[in-house]
């Protein structure tokens, strides 16, 4: 997810350069990526996947685009079944690959030694937030060796992937100190809700204009696939918590998210 403020990106989900933030408090500069250029051949994969390759960077084991969503090689060669239908702009919408096996819970674990106690406590809020929609997918926490692990990186902001296999995205990656506001549960929670939130198939809520992040272009549905959800809002949803970029801010599940999550789960 990409931090700015005033809706001004500073640089997918993911996505700091890409994940720097105007706050009072400096915050601690985050590694750098590898410096080894992307290919012509590799961006032109992930733009087939649907994914603007404009900011796409290296990072171990594969490559980071729009921000917050990481693609593995593997991904990038992946054929899958493409159901696109597009309907307006901005609407809530996910990939072709989601959970399955029906009822299901997804455990989660947390590295708490790397972590502050705003984001442990925020991922208790996450999960809450998800269980208490009465869903097909549930969530609960366990103290190591979930099928979600939330990890800490030493790059910017916070990355996951989409489900394989019918199976959750197994890793949600994220560096509190480039992430900012690292005191408050609720936007740890927000930033981690979504990224769960890829983890099991949800893409960005305005992924086709990316008007949340100001500037940057949109993304294309692409092999990934980018279906949309029958009943949710045609208009800009402003406080969704599948924005492509963040404020700073608490984003609960809006009524249009509920109905999105309601629909898949």
């Amino acid at each position: 997810m990409n931090t700015h403020f005033k809706y001004v990106a500073l640089g997918f989900l993911a996505t700091a350069a890409l994940f720097t933030e105007s706050c009072q408090k400096k915050a601690v500069e985050p590694s750098a990526p590898s410096e080894e250029p992307i290919t012509d051949a590799v961006r032109a994969q992930i733009k087939a996947l649907g994914f603007s390759s404009l900011d796409a960077r290296r990072t171990e084991g594969g490559y980071v685009v729009e921000n917050d969503i990481f693609l593995t090689p593997a991904d990038l060669t992946a054929k899958p079944s493409t159901t696109n239908l597009r309907v307006g702009d901005e609407e809530q919408y996910h990939t072709n690959n989601l959970v399955s096996g029906l009822p299901r819970q997804i455990t989660v674990s947390m590295d708490v030694a790397n972590f502050p106690v705003s984001y442990q406590r925020g991922l208790d809020e996450a999960i809450r937030r998800y269980n208490a929609q009465n869903l097909r997918v549930t969530f609960r926490r366990v103290s190591s060796g979930g099928m979600i692990k939330v990890l800490k990186w030493s790059e910017g902001g916070a990355v996951a992937g989409f489900p394989s296999g019918g199976n959750p995205y197994g890793t949600i990656k994220a560096n509190p100190a480039s992430l900012g506001n690292i005191n408050s549960v609720n936007y740890a929670a927000t930033v981690l809700s979504h990224e769960m939130g890829h983890c099991i198939g949800f893409r960005h809520t305005d992924y086709a204009t990316r008007r949340s992040c100001g500037s940057g272009g949109g993304e294309s549905a692409g092999s990934a696939g980018a279906v949309f959800i029958p009943g949710t809002s045609a208009g800009f949803e402003a406080k969704s918590w599948m924005l492509a970029c963040q404020d700073g801010g608490d984003r609960p599940f809006t009524a249009n998210d509920v109905k999105a999550l309601n629909y898949l789960y």
